[in-house]
């Protein structure tokens, strides 16, 4: 489903992504673990398309991704929550929801959201900064979903959200 060959990403004149492989088999969860600055999220922003390789492939399915557009990289089916969240602090956790929805949608509906993240259902109309640190993480994963990914990247999907009612959630779907 998301193979790495060779990717080589650049940060201004640092060399951070060095080579890097990897590969998840559908229907399989993969981790990568690191202390800070090692290029865990470097790798993720090359895969959605926010960082572009200076060389290397990024395939999913069959489609090399690298260096397209991260709107296009979302229609083949990556879901993208990343580190801090990105949540609108003006619109609300419905309209926060929608910015991403597919229309029609084929398999995560508000309702079905809702269902799964109660906390998310009771604040449907709060704007997306009051609700709590843990609660916008989960907003950014429901925003994911929406997009009715086959691959999700999850960039520190647990900052924030030590105490949160909807951490079930990433314990029974990684």
């Amino acid at each position: 489903m998301l193979r790495i060959d060779g990717l080589h990403t650049y940060c201004g004149h640092g060399h951070i992504l060095q080579g890097v492989d990897l590969e998840v088999p559908p229907g399989r969860i993969a981790v990568v673990l690191g202390r800070n600055g090692v290029g865990k999220t470097t790798t993720l922003r090359s895969i959605i398309g926010l960082a572009s390789p200076r060389s290397g492939r990024v395939l999913l399915g069959d489609k090399d991704v690298a260096g397209w557009p991260p709107h296009r990289i979302v229609r083949v089916g990556v879901g993208y929550v990343p580190e801090g969240r990105m949540i609108f602090p003006d619109l609300t956790v419905v309209e926060n929801i929608q910015v991403a929805q597919r229309l029609p949608a084929k398999q995560w509906s508000m309702e079905r959201l809702f269902t799964l993240f109660p906390s998310l259902a009771e604040r449907r109309r709060n704007k997306g900064a009051q609700p709590s640190g843990g609660e916008q993480q989960v907003l950014a994963g429901a925003r994911a979903l929406v997009t009715d990914p086959k691959v999700m990247l999850l960039d520190e999907p647990s900052q924030g959200s030590s105490n949160s009612r909807n951490t079930s959630y990433y314990e029974r779907h990684g």
